[in-house]
């Protein structure tokens, strides 16, 4: 007898590998299944321009990655007695235009260069609204606490998405390594504050156009993850406090099935191990010249020097 409906992700042909690059950006889900990736060990850069979550947006961001264009004192506006950019996160405002800029073009910089090298981008969409600043005339990727009345909401079109996520791929595949796969998701987070039928009507709203744009491209892959937390998941107990983020067990439940897809058996090992060394790198003794302390510690330098020979890049930084 089954008492659930279980959601399975499709076993990829193509496999990640222990020295792979991945990329990911998009909503606050991304940035969860990142710091797995990275908890593993695993090369990855996520959210360069900080958590985004429609469409148009991250395509404008990838395209400014793709040219390497840098964001000049006029790109920021200033509000609150902050410099900020309406195409970034609130965690790039500061006090600052020169220190608001750098934190900006430092990531650009950076976000170019791991692009140039990936193996995987995963692209996590969280919304189809979006808002426009109406004194610029110009689509926006956060409101940084602005009043509500400089913003017009809509949903973007069945074209914009369409063109969003059309564009969005020719620049992964532009600027990507030759055989990179580009993994599509929708974020089980649901936007309460829209309304949820209007949430509903956004989430479906992605999921069409997705498997619309990507259904004749063999190198880019749609992701079951909204699926599996609302139809595999769809008990509270899976849930935050706040009955819309998914919670820890939830999260590693849809990483460990994501992994048994898309993870090469070498990966698989190697990200376990390296689950269990981070783990007993948080045990921490009150004498740290306890004996037993001391070989603790140098049983877990052993495991991980015996890691670091599996990979070319660096790991356990200190």
């Amino acid at each position: 007898m089954k008492f659930r409906t279980e959601v399975d992700i499709k076993e990829s042909e193509k496999k990640i590998g222990v020295e792979d690059k991945i990329f990911s950006i998009g909503s606050c889900f991304a940035s969860e299944m990142s710091d797995l990736f990275r908890q593993g060990q695993l090369q990855t850069v996520n959210n360069p321009f900080g958590t985004i979550f429609n469409p148009f947006s991250i395509s404008h961001s990838i395209k400014k990655l793709h040219d390497s264009e840098f964001y000049e004192e006029e790109d920021l506006i200033a509000f609150d007695e902050e410099f900020i950019s309406l195409d970034h996160h609130t965690v790039f405002d500061t006090r600052y235009i020169h220190q608001t800029l750098d934190k900006i073009n430092t990531r650009i910089t950076e976000g170019n260069q791991f692009l140039q090298e990936s193996n995987w981008v995963i692209i996590t969409y969280g919304t189809s609204f979006i808002y426009e600043f109406i004194p610029k005339k110009k689509l926006v990727a956060n409101c940084h606490r602005i009043p509500q009345k400089f913003f017009e909401k809509r949903l973007l079109t069945n074209q914009e998405l369409t063109d969003s996520i059309y564009d969005t791929v020719l620049n992964l595949k532009d600027i990507c390594r030759d055989d990179v796969q580009i993994l599509f998701t929708v974020s089980p987070v649901r936007h309460t504050k829209d309304g949820m039928p209007e949430n509903q009507l956004s989430k479906s709203k992605l999921i069409t156009a997705v498997h619309e744009m990507i259904e004749e491209l063999d190198y880019c892959h749609y992701l079951p993850v909204y699926e599996i937390l609302m139809d595999d998941l769809r008990d509270y107990r899976f849930y935050r406090e706040d009955m819309i983020h998914p919670t820890e067990q939830a999260v590693n439940y849809i990483f460990e099935k994501f992994g048994n897809a898309y993870f090469s058996d070498e990966t698989k090992e190697f990200i376990k191990e390296n689950f269990k060394i981070s783990k007993a790198l948080e045990h921490r003794s009150r004498d740290e010249k306890d004996p037993k302390y001391i070989e603790f510690r140098e049983k877990l330098e052993e495991r991980i020097e015996a890691q670091r020979e599996k990979v070319k890049h660096n790991i356990f930084k200190n």
